[in-house]
Parts: structure tokens; sequence; C-alpha cells
């Protein structure tokens, strides 16, 4: 699992994470310890999607490549959810 995901929690957060076995027990941990999810960390716990460092996107904001991209899926259609590390702008392609 890749460590930034983990980033901002302690480890005895991290070690909590590591031992659930399932992706409702991760939602339940991180409301028990009060802890925001981001986006993609939701996604990832939800089935949503997958980290993938490609294709590049470009912010349409502030013009950095710096971005986070995940793939979404339905049974009929896929895109992709991108957040601007540099600006945080979020947006879908």
């Amino acid at each position: 699992m890749r460590k930034d995901l983990f980033d901002g929690l302690t480890e005895e957060q991290i070690a909590k994470v590591k031992a659930c076995k399932n992706p409702e027990e991760v939602l339940s941990l991180a409301k028990a310890e009060g802890v925001e999810l981001t986006n993609e960390q939701l996604a990832l716990v939800s089935g949503g999607g997958l980290i993938c460092s490609t294709p590049t996107f470009t912010c349409p904001q502030c013009g950095s490549t710096n971005v986070s991209a995940y793939s979404q899926t339905s049974p009929v259609h896929k895109w992709w959810v991108c957040t601007c590390k540099k600006c945080g702008y979020h947006w879908e392609t």
C-alpha cells in the first residue's frame, strides 16, 4: 500500500488501519478516531477506484502537472477524479 495514504496519521493509527479486515472497519475506525479521509482515500476504501500515475493530467486552475488521479467506473462509463497537489483544485474528467 502507498505510504502517502497514511500521511497525517500516527504510528498507532496506522497499525489500527493495517489490522482492519475490510473497508467498513477502516471507515468505522476513521470515524472513531475523528480522522477525515481524503476523496482519494474514500475511493480506495469504498472500492471506487485505483490509484494511477498515468495518464498525466494538467490542473486547469494553475497549470501544474503535480496531480493525483484515480479512475472511477460504472457499467457504461469510466472517468478520472483529479486533485492538484499544488493548488488543491479538484475536478473530474
